[in-house]
């Protein structure tokens, strides 16, 4: 197992995506930190509801993932706050005295004109996907640079790569993301330090409900308009996967002389 007993923190480590990548680093022998919320202090709704469940769901893992509980901690933190950030580090280093692997998952999204979208709007997708993986680097870097290794994988999306209408508060905060990894990035190389970032396309998760919901036709309903979304979007015709996702993530904690970079996985969408 290429992994064994790296110590890796997943924000976001229930979701559609965070799943596969807790799964992925598990079966390489890694222990895994799960950073999840159940709910989040805005005024804004995401994904159309006022909790994400998060914690709800890392439970639900520990029971499906059983055979690995050993090596599973799941932790209670909001990545917008800082206390709830520095909480988590601390717990980690006092447990296992090293972070070797940060993925920072965790990201929320509201859709709309920008007339109608309201400030909270940009608030929480600014707090959550820019500023939580702001938070997460700030306070994972030390320790990663005290022991002269480390990797940090930022999750964008090709809406940080390409502007999409409704979207604009949210290609905001990938946009952030994707320019925070590449200074990071060029930071901390000579620690041993790689930073670098995962761009997917679509997804069936949480969050393309949403989208395929408001982006529906008369008519269809959210399957149909996800369908439809992808043969438009998508050259190849079909969705990318939470594994695909994962199998980006491995390849860059892998990849020791790749740092900086923004990888795309959507099926061509953004060539």
């Amino acid at each position: 197992m290429k992994l064994k007993d790296n110590v890796a923190i997943v924000t976001g480590g229930a979701g559609g995506i965070g799943k596969a990548v807790v799964r992925a680093l598990l079966d390489e022998g890694a222990y895994v930190v799960i950073v999840e919320a159940e709910d989040l202090n805005y005024s804004t709704n995401q994904y159309y509801d006022k909790k994400i469940k998060g914690l709800t769901r890392a439970q639900e893992l520990l029971t499906e993932f059983s055979d690995y509980r050993d090596r599973i901690i799941i932790l209670n933190g909001d990545v917008s706050k800082c206390s709830d950030v520095t909480k988590v580090i601390d717990e980690v280093t006092k447990k296992y005295n090293r972070i070797d692997i940060l993925v920072n998952i965790a990201g929320v999204v509201t859709a709309g004109t920008i007339e109608d979208l309201k400030e909270e709007d940009w608030d929480l997708t600014m707090d959550v996907n820019a500023k939580g993986t702001f938070l997460f680097c700030k306070y994972a870097l030390p320790v990663m640079k005290k022991q002269n290794y480390g990797r940090i994988i930022n999750f964008a999306s090709i809406a940080g790569k390409v502007g999409i209408p409704e979207l604009s508060h949210y290609c905001a905060s990938k946009f952030a993301v994707i320019g925070l990894t590449n200074a990071l990035a060029k930071e901390v190389a000579k620690f041993d330090i790689t930073i670098n970032a995962v761009c997917p396309g679509i997804v069936n998760t949480q969050m393309w409900d949403l989208l395929a919901k408001r982006w529906s036709k008369s008519g269809e309903n959210i399957e149909e308009s996800f369908k439809r979304n992808v043969g438009n979007m998508i050259p190849q015709g079909k969705p990318q996967t939470p594994m695909d996702m994962a199998k980006a993530v491995m390849f860059l904690i892998n990849s020791e002389h790749v740092t900086g970079q923004a990888i795309i996985v959507d099926g061509g969408a953004t060539m």
